[in-house]
């Protein structure tokens, strides 16, 4: 005779212990704290997944560096209404982790945010040209003030000797750097955030439970059927608001639910992996963030850097990451991940965008094949004194791209963060990667809004959400002053120096 199935009932379930469902959830017990919370992990940790610190890439995405947030135009002109958008929303969620200092959720900032300058370099009389008009366009906004640039040899090596060291003069090289640029550990935010949230009397989190099925009610509520990874045990919740934040896995789990805005939505797994420096010498030598420009037909999150990382209280350095294909959708996921996905609503949009990414495709194949020489390579560009003996190979995070259904192309490949859910917003899913964590915290104010409406829309909820994000609803671009006086507040609170 088989285990009987256990049923309860709350008023959310967050799928996936990983910084999306940590935010959300956090933000939900600040705005609603009678509000009953099951938190739904299938890995017996949380924070394992694309939220780990050896998974992401850590910087604290805010678009000071990222080359691929600002593209060229072909007039030679730089875009940057995409940088602006993600700055603004970094802003967001500093203010927001300030309060969790301020309240005491997080004792020590430190322990998951630190100052690291953000630095852009390029090589080659083309690519320098575009840094060039970068700066000089950006400049103009209130949120990169600040910004330098330089093309002399002297100044670079003061910025970042190690990338200077044994350069040939005659090569082509500028940069931009930014002090005020972070490096972030979001799986020791995600630990401290769900830890907190565990200890509240109305939350409950489920390690070892997988997500079998998610099915809509007839009165309305979603009942999400788990089962225990350990001892086989299922269980069905019954939820009215359901969000999905599984990374990778959150597209499959989306098409569980039946929806017919989830219809059309395909997924493109990326995996990766890192150049880890061994030498604490070497390590000592590089300060900084310097994010270069992404090869011919390379995922946006392949943008090659070389990154100073503080993991465990220890710095580190990285380069890299080194993309890589496979059909799983996590990193602890199965090979046959990508073959479930595909459906008849979505298998149009995927082979057309296959169709139209053929480079990628490529490019991704070639990046596998590489040898650990041929990464030194790369990293070569960066560091032209690097050697293999100084570096290991580390695997990185697994993430999955969102294809669209589109009317003109059939399907398009989009790089980003995209929330999907319900006409009636019961039930929503996080898809995309970059620039994702870093940008949570909007994200998710912005779900609550649409999810939850009439208590987004009361004068208690939006008073509580100014003193939780005091700037909630301003542009700091268009507000020097206010821009310059949060940033003092937020560095200050966040011991950011």
């Amino acid at each position: 005779m088989g285990k009987k199935t256990i049923k309860s009932e709350v008023d959310v379930v967050l799928i996936g212990a990983g910084i999306m469902s940590a935010t959300l959830g956090t933000l939900i017990n600040e705005l609603n704290p009678e509000i009953n919370i099951e938190i739904i992990e299938r890995l017996d940790v949380v924070a394992a997944e694309s939220s780990d610190a050896w998974n992401n890439a850590g910087t604290g995405h805010s678009a000071l560096c990222e080359l691929n947030y600002t593209p060229q135009q072909p007039d030679g002109s730089v875009k940057i209404d995409k940088a602006i958008q993600i700055a603004e929303q970094y802003e967001v969620s500093k203010q927001f982790w300030s309060y969790l200092v301020e309240h005491d959720i997080i004792k020590n900032p430190q322990e998951f945010i630190r100052q690291v300058p953000h630095m852009s370099a390029v090589f080659g009389e083309k690519d320098v040209e575009f840094l060039k008009t970068r700066f000089e366009t950006m400049s103009k906004s209130t949120l990169f003030k600040g910004m330098e640039y330089t093309e002399d040899p002297a100044l670079l090596t003061e910025w970042v000797p190690l990338m200077m060291h044994d350069r040939d003069p005659a090569e082509a090289i500028a940069a931009t750097k930014m002090d005020i640029g972070t490096d972030v550990n979001f799986g020791t935010l995600t630990r401290d955030l769900i830890e907190n949230l565990d200890k509240k009397s109305n939350i409950r989190l489920s390690l070892n439970q997988e997500v079998k099925d998610i099915d809509r009610e007839e009165d309305g509520r979603w009942e999400v059927e788990v089962k225990d990874t350990e001892t086989g045990q299922k269980r069905k919740i019954k939820a009215k608001f359901v969000f999905i934040g599984a990374g990778g896995h959150s597209l499959l789990l989306l098409e569980k639910s039946g929806i017919p805005e989830a219809k059309g939505y395909g997924g493109f797994p990326v995996g990766g992996q890192w150049l880890r420096c061994t030498n604490d010498e070497i390590i000592a030598q590089h300060h900084a963030k310097v994010y270069g420009k992404a090869s011919v037909g390379a995922p946006p999150m392949s943008v090659p850097h070389l990154d100073t990382r503080y993991i465990d209280g220890k710095q580190a350095l990285l380069f890299g990451p080194y993309a890589g294909f496979s059909t799983k959708f996590l990193k602890k996921g199965s090979y046959f991940d990508l073959p479930a996905s595909i459906k008849l609503s979505n298998i149009r949009p995927m082979l057309s965008a296959g169709l139209d990414n053929l480079p990628l495709t490529k490019y991704l194949i070639t990046e596998v094949m590489k040898k650990p020489k041929d990464k030194l390579d790369s990293l070569k560009q960066f560091m032209p004194t690097a050697k293999l003996e100084d570096w290991a190979i580390e695997k990185a995070g697994q993430r999955v791209q969102v294809i669209k259904k589109d009317e003109k192309h059939g399907g398009i490949l989009e790089f980003g963060t995209e929330v999907v859910s319900s006409a009636d917003g019961s039930i929503a899913a996080l898809l995309g990667a970059s620039p994702g964590a870093s940008t949570s915290v909007a994200i998710m104010v912005e779900l609550l809004k649409k999810c939850f409406p009439e208590r987004a829309a009361s004068d208690e909820y939006k008073k509580k959400l100014r003193q939780i994000i005091p700037t909630w609803g301003q542009s700091l671009n268009e507000n020097e002053s206010l821009c310059e006086e949060t940033r003092k507040r937020t560095h200050s609170i966040l011991q950011l120096n």
